[in-house]
């Protein structure tokens, strides 16, 4: 039997920010993870909640950090986004995923799907 996820949602991205892990689930099933994440660094922290899938864009550019964020998928206001990044260094906020899984949460995650960030 799988473990499953800390979240409550059913279908979309679920984000465990106290044990760096992340899961898409589609119909109460994990279908991919968990994935090792980092998140937001003391000061930019990852906010928790339910979010929606705002937009996706595969060769993103972080202006305010001037670095690349590929297969970036938004699902905050104000620009917090899964994409891939180091699985060392904390974030300025977003969801730092290997280059696979950055890539399935890119290609598996439609808009206006919910992830849900719990602590």
């Amino acid at each position: 039997m799988v473990k499953p996820t800390p979240c409550t949602i059913t279908d979309g991205a679920c984000i465990q920010l106290s044990t760096n892990q992340s899961w898409v689930v589609r119909g109460d099933k994990i279908v991919h993870g968990p994935s090792k994440i980092t998140h937001g660094r003391r000061g930019f922290e990852t906010p928790l909640g339910n979010f929606p899938v705002l937009r996706k864009v595969k060769d993103e550019w972080s202006r305010p950090y001037n670095a690349p964020m590929p297969w970036s998928t938004y699902f905050t206001e104000s620009g917090i986004a899964f994409h891939e990044g180091s699985l060392t260094d904390p974030s300025h906020g977003c969801i730092h995923l290997d280059p696979q899984a950055a890539r399935y949460y890119f290609e598996n995650l439609s808009i206006g799907e919910t992830v849900q960030v719990v602590s």
